[in-house]
């Protein structure tokens, strides 16, 4: 169905960081039609009253995990309801193909990527139809079998490639040539058929401490997937980088921008430190980021405005493992609630447990109990709104690990943790939106559901570096959630209102829109016949969000419309050639 609008009397702000302009906006056919002041509507438009709002490009998420969970949500809740139009996934090395014939390796694949992301095992397995081996097959069964809230671009994943060609072995050596070549074949399919680019992973170790494939990757394979990359215009290389554990983000930019500079290919990296236990570390890598900026390199670093943690359960969680707890991740691993209590309560355990605590990284938050809130009581026994420091005390001084255990005993497994956010550096975010190098919104939105809900972390950037403070113009604002991600991701007829352009607009009245509170949404299966629960918001809410010039979000509540789109990145050649 064809949708005519006219949005009528908004401030304009086009997403070029040019100044906001009281205009009319036609919009028809999915398309931004006409751009003037005073537009008369025809017969068969329906009018939008935007005074008093913003009308804006929709906003662009960066890196998201919904590869596998918009097979099971795809209305991609809350998103409409904060003028979402396009949702980045395949981040991280992380993505649903190229895969296996092998079952067992498709199965290590899905492991892989629902421990890291805590997306629940069961419904990746069950849910997904798995009809595709390579990415090219992938977006094929996107299109026929799904439709989505919002478009949806997606890297693919430097792990992903190397299980679906070594197996197992991915884990152990470095590649063949005639494996590299495999991969490389399976790359240059993904990026025919549109993929973003290739994401990859030299930051994450998993339950067993072992490094992530990728990381194993020797520099001839990486240099031969670079090749790839560079032979398709428009396509991006991201790598997620160590600035919270091992610390090794500045050697490995140092060692992967070697490879990218001469190929002339565009990198992100996820990036420089925002957090203010970081800032031992930052002037090297910020001096690093500054380097390559003087130096003309293609070199973007991501990140994000607000804390990613604050909840941990003990259903599903990868803290303890990333916090180098390792002996306590056992008890999210246990397969049942019997056998994790049992784990709690057996002195053997609790030793080793004792110990393994003492390891944590000290830039953990489980490192300082004072920071750590018993929040949920599954049992009610409590008790709650205690820090773990203050019930340990209670308990005769116990250690941290004995009180912890002793505590979800006594409330049950389904009980939770809330984390205090580490502190961000305001001064190095501002700088860093206002980089012409940075990227960000970062928000993570669909991993770690029972953690966090990154979507709307945007309306926070909105409402809090330019309503409340006016750190930043409004113009800056939208920039940087629309046409500079747009410009970055090759997206190039989205991100801006200007005549031609898709029509994914947003209207809305800053100061009537929040970050509303995160709230326990009962929409994910469990692979057994029932529903479990991730976070959610009430939205925002946005007046109108267009996608694709479809109402999405309309008159205070989801439409039901399903407009998305699957989007590939169009080559700069190409876009001028069409302008």
């Amino acid at each position: 169905m064809q949708y005519n609008l006219l949005l009528k009397g908004g401030a304009v702000v086009d997403g070029t960081g040019a100044k906001a302009r009281r205009a009319d906006v036609r919009v028809q056919g999915g398309i931004i039609a006409e751009i003037g002041v005073g537009l008369e509507a025809g017969a068969r438009e329906r009018v939008i009253d935007a005074s008093g709002c913003y009308v804006t490009p929709g906003f662009i998420e960066t890196h998201n995990h919904f590869d596998a969970p918009m097979w099971w949500t795809p209305t991609l809740d809350p998103m409409p309801g904060y003028g979402v139009t396009t949702s980045i996934n395949g981040n991280c090395g992380f993505s649903a193909a190229p895969v296996s014939d092998d079952p067992e390796v498709r199965l290590e694949m899905v492991k892989i990527f629902s421990f890291f992301e805590d997306i629940p095992i069961k419904p990746f397995v069950d849910v997904l139809p798995w009809d595709w081996r390579s990415w090219s097959e992938y977006r094929r069964s996107l299109e026929s079998r799904l439709k989505f809230s919002v478009n949806v671009a997606a890297y693919v994943g430097h792990i992903a490639i190397r299980l679906a060609v070594m197996g197992m072995d991915a884990w152990e050596r470095v590649a063949r040539p005639d494996e590299i070549a495999q991969m490389c074949r399976l790359l240059d399919d993904a990026l025919t058929a549109g993929a973003l680019g290739l994401s990859s992973n030299l930051l994450d170790h998993d339950s067993q401490n072992r490094p992530v494939p990728s990381q194993i990757a020797d520099n001839a394979e990486f240099g031969a997937l670079l090749d790839v990359v560079a032979r398709h215009p428009g396509a991006t290389f991201q790598v997620i980088v160590d600035t919270f554990m091992r610390m090794t983000a500045e050697a490995s930019v140092e060692r992967l921008g070697q490879l990218c500079a001469p190929r002339g290919i565009r990198m992100q990296w996820v990036g420089v430190p925002t957090y203010e236990f970081q800032e031992k570390m930052r002037g090297p890598i910020f001096a690093q980021h500054e380097r390559f900026k003087a130096e003309g390199r293609d070199f973007w670093t991501g990140f994000h405005h607000i804390p990613a943690t604050n909840s941990i359960s003990f259903l599903s969680s990868l803290i303890f493992a990333q916090s180098n707890i390792y002996v306590w991740h056992e008890v999210i691993s246990a397969p049942t609630e019997d056998a994790k209590l049992a784990l709690l309560a057996d002195p053997s355990w609790r030793e080793r447990a004792r110990a393994s605590w003492e390891q944590c990284w000290p830039q953990s938050p489980l490192s300082r109990p004072g920071d750590l809130t018993l929040s949920e009581s599954e049992s009610g026994f409590g008790p709650v709104g205690i820090t773990l420091g203050e019930f340990a005390a209670r308990r005769g001084g116990l250690h941290p690990s004995d009180a912890l255990a002793e505590w979800v005993i006594d409330n049950g497994v389904r009980s939770a943790l809330a984390l205090k956010p580490w502190p961000k550096s305001r001064k190095i975010c501002l700088e860093l939106f206002r980089d012409p190098r940075a990227i960000g919104n970062i928000s993570d939105a669909g991993a770690h559901g029972q953690m966090l809900c990154g979507i709307g972390d945007h309306v926070n950037f909105l409402t809090d570096y330019v309503r409340d403070t006016h750190d930043l113009t409004i113009e800056e604002g939208i920039h940087n959630l629309t046409g500079k991600q747009a410009d970055f991701f090759g997206l190039r007829d989205r991100g801006e209102i200007a005549v031609g352009k898709r029509a994914d607009i947003v209207v809305f009245d800053l100061n009537a829109v929040e970050r509303r509170p995160v709230e326990k949404i009962f929409d994910v299966p469990d692979g057994e016949g029932g529903r479990t629960w991730r976070y959610s918001r009430a939205p925002a809410p946005m007046l109108l969000t267009l996608v694709n010039g479809v109402p999405t979000f309309d008159k205070g509540r989801f439409t039901g419309l399903f407009p998305g789109q699957v989007l590939s990145p169009t080559p700069p050649s190409l876009a001028m050639a069409a302008e």
